[in-house]
C-alpha cells in the first residue's frame, strides 16, 4: 500500500480522522476525497497508488465511521459536507480545491460545492451525486437494505476475527473478481471492538441519518445548482455486480441533466464498488483527477 499519514481536523462536536497521501512535489495541487455510506478514508487507497503522488489526496473518515467513529451528531449530508469544507481550509491554501466523492460522497461533494463555492471546484462524482425520488412505502431501513444490501446488514453483525470479517467481504459479489491488499486494508479499517465480538465501526444511527438525508429536497437539488463544472463517472454495473448498475442511460435520461454542469461519462467493466477500488476503475479516477488538478480548464483553476 502507498504510505499515508493520519491527521486529525478540527470540526464541530470534535476531531474528524483524515488520511493524507503526499504529492512528489512541494505545491502540488491538492484532492480531497470522500467515501460511501458505510465506507471509510481507506476506500481511495487504490486512486492513491494510481496517482503516484502527482496531487495531494486527502480523505477524511466521515463522522460516524472508522477513525471518526466517536464524533457526534447532528449527521446528514449537510453536516458531512461542512466538515469537507473544514479539511480544506486545514490541509489547502485559499481557493478551491478539486473535489471528489464515491456513492453518498459524491452527494456530499455536490453539496459542499454548493454550500462552499469558494472552497471546491471542478467535481469528480463517482457513481452517486444525481438522486432520484425515494419510495414512500419503505421504511428508512427497508429502503438503506434495498440499496446498499449486505453493506447495511453487518451494522448489526458481530465476526470472531479478521479473518471471518474478510471471508465475508471476499464472499461479496461485487469484490469476487478484485480482491487486493488495498481493498483488505480498506474493510480492515471499518472493524472495531475485541475478538470475538468485532463489529463495523459505522454508527447505525449516522447512516440511518445520512440516508434519509440522500432524499432530502436540498441534497436532490444540489446537482442542478452547481456553481462549478461536474462529471459524473458511472459503473455499468450495480453494487452486487449485477447487470443493472445505479445509472443507465435511461434513468440519467429521467434525471434529465441538460442544462446542470454535469457531465455523464459511463465506465465499462466496474460495478459500484470496484469503480473505486478495482484497478480499471481506480486508474479511470486517478487520470481524471490528476487532469482536473494539474489541467483546469479556463475559470476552474486549483490550489495547492
Amino acid at each position: 500500500m502507498t504510505a499515508y499519514e493520519e491527521i486529525r481536523v478540527p470540526v464541530t462536536g470534535g476531531e474528524l480522522a483524515v488520511l493524507r497521501w503526499p504529492a512528489r512535489e512541494p505545491g502540488a495541487p491538492v484532492v480531497v476525497a470522500l467515501h460511501g455510506i458505510t465506507a471509510n478514508a481507506l476506500s481511495w487507497g487504490r486512486v492513491a497508488r494510481l496517482l503516484d503522488g502527482r496531487v495531494t489526496l486527502v480523505a477524511p473518515d466521515l463522522r460516524g465511521r472508522a477513525g471518526s467513529s466517536a464524533l457526534p451528531g447532528p449527521y446528514g449530508i449537510a453536516a458531512h459536507a461542512d466538515d469537507a469544507a473544514a479539511v480544506a481550509d486545514a490541509v489547502a491554501g485559499p481557493g478551491r480545491v478539486v473535489l471528489a466523492g464515491h456513492s453518498m460522497g459524491a452527494f456530499v461533494a455536490a453539496l459542499a460545492a454548493v454550500r462552499h463555492p469558494e472552497r471546491f471546484g471542478p467535481l469528480l462524482l463517482a457513481d452517486g451525486g444525481v438522486g432520484f425520488p425515494a419510495p414512500t412505502h419503505l421504511s428508512p431501513d427497508e429502503l438503506l437494505t434495498a440499496v446498499i444490501g449486505p453493506a447495511m446488514d453487518r451494522l448489526s453483525m458481530t465476526f470472531p476475527d479478521r479473518a471471518a470479517y474478510r471471508a465475508f467481504w471476499q464472499a461479496h459479489p461485487a469484490f469476487a473478481r478484485d480482491w487486493s491488499a488495498e481493498v483488505d486494508a480498506y474493510i480492515q479499517r471499518d472493524l472495531t471492538g475485541d475478538e470475538p465480538e468485532l463489529r463495523s465501526s459505522c454508527r447505525i444511527e449516522a447512516v440511518r441519518a445520512d440516508g434519509i438525508g440522500l432524499f432530502g429536497e436540498e441534497v436532490l437539488a444540489a446537482v442542478r445548482r452547481l456553481p462549478v463544472e461536474a462529471t459524473l463517472l458511472w459503473a455499468r454495473r450495480g453494487l452486487m455486480d449485477e447487470d443493472q448498475g445505479l445509472y443507465d442511460e435511461a434513468r440519467l435520461a429521467v434525471a434529465d441533466l441538460g442544462g446542470t454542469r454535469v457531465t455523464p461519462v459511463p465506465v465499462p467493466d466496474v460495478n459500484h464498488y470496484t469503480l473505486l477500488t478495482g484497478e480499471a476503475g481506480g486508474a479511470e479516477i486517478a487520470e481524471r483527477l490528476v487532469a482536473a488538478a494539474l489541467h483546469p480548464a479556463p475559470g476552474q483553476q486549483v490550489e495547492a
